[in-house]
């Protein structure tokens, strides 16, 4: 992994920053060099990481400079350093956004400073340049769409969340409660955040287990990470073959847990192409050249039945 961390990096940042802004011309191409600062919500979460390799081999391609920092979830240490790629004077700032609301101000100031900002992901409330991303209430829908299908409209279900006040968060359980509300006989036992943590996913389910034990029909986790979390809590408690599970991402441990029958489903979030639009976009506008301001990636439902197609030998 070729990114840059924050401690290392912002010193030798402010130091060597350009302060005319001019830009050298790339050899090759005969266009302006371009520096893209990208902030990422947690280097310790496999998906944010896809996205990252992704946005660094998309650069490569496009002959530009990524310089990326690890927010390490905190929408306060976004915000600061995308004040300090303000003072680099980047061309173009990539957010990967920790929080919808505390994480807006980073879009601000970017925008305030002349410097164009694309959201990837994730959504702040202050509209960025662009963004490019995913609907995450289009993957609650499926989720819980397969969960209803699954159990005939009727039973108890529980649901785990992401961080709270995050965009995945907030909009995959609006997408869940879409469905909950147009099947009576579907009943919420409860809802709580695990943080996208397995291990966390794993304690919460085995709570829930100790609460409500065989009530519980199906379980919605806004990721896989504490997807597999409940499904090992459920197999060691001897429930998990009466108990539907279903995550979003379609990671690799989850694609074989699919594949195995031990996760029922999951829900394929493209983060390769979320990766490389929002490198993609950050350029073109960069260059001054066309761009879309919303580029949005469908998701996929991901049973037993389609796994092949997703897994990478």
């Amino acid at each position: 992994m070729r990114y840059v961390f924050l401690a290392l990096l912002m010193a030798a940042q402010l130091t060597g920053c350009n302060s005319s802004g001019s830009k050298e011309k790339n050899a090759d191409s005969g266009e302006a060099n371009v520096l893209v600062g990208a902030t990422m919500l947690s280097m310790q979460h496999e998906f944010v990481v896809n996205v990252h390799d992704e946005m660094e081999k998309k650069a490569e391609a496009l002959g530009v400079e990524l310089m990326t920092v690890d927010a390490e979830r905190s929408a306060l240490k976004q915000v600061e350093q995308v004040e300090s790629f303000i003072a680099r004077k980047v061309d173009v700032i990539i957010l990967n956004p920790a929080e919808v609301e505390a994480s807006s101000p980073a879009v601000s100031k970017a925008l305030a400073a002349g410097i164009p900002i694309v959201n990837v992901n994730s959504e702040t409330s202050v509209p960025p340049t662009a963004f490019v991303g995913s609907d995450d209430v289009e993957a609650g829908r499926i989720a819980m769409n397969y969960i209803a299908e699954k159990l005939g409209g009727k039973g108890n279900v529980l649901m785990m969340e992401g961080y709270l006040g995050q965009a995945g968060q907030i909009k995959r359980e609006q997408g869940a409660m879409e469905v909950l509300k147009k099947h009576p006989g579907l009943k919420l036992l409860a809802h709580q955040t695990a943080e996208w943590d397995r291990a966390k996913g794993m304690d919460l389910m085995e709570n829930w287990i100790q609460a409500y034990g065989s009530q519980i029909g199906a379980v919605f986790a806004h990721n896989d990470e504490m997807a597999l979390g409940a499904v090992k809590a459920l197999t060691d408690a001897g429930l998990k073959n009466k108990v539907i599970v279903v995550g979003v991402d379609a990671l690799p441990d989850a694609l074989r847990a699919v594949q195995q029958g031990s996760l029922d489903a999951t829900v394929f979030q493209n983060a390769g192409q979320q990766g490389a639009k929002a490198v993609e976009t950050a350029v073109k506008i960069a260059r001054k050249q066309p761009f879309d301001k919303q580029v949005l990636i469908p998701f996929q439902l991901v049973t037993k039945a389609n796994v092949g197609e997703f897994i990478r030998e």
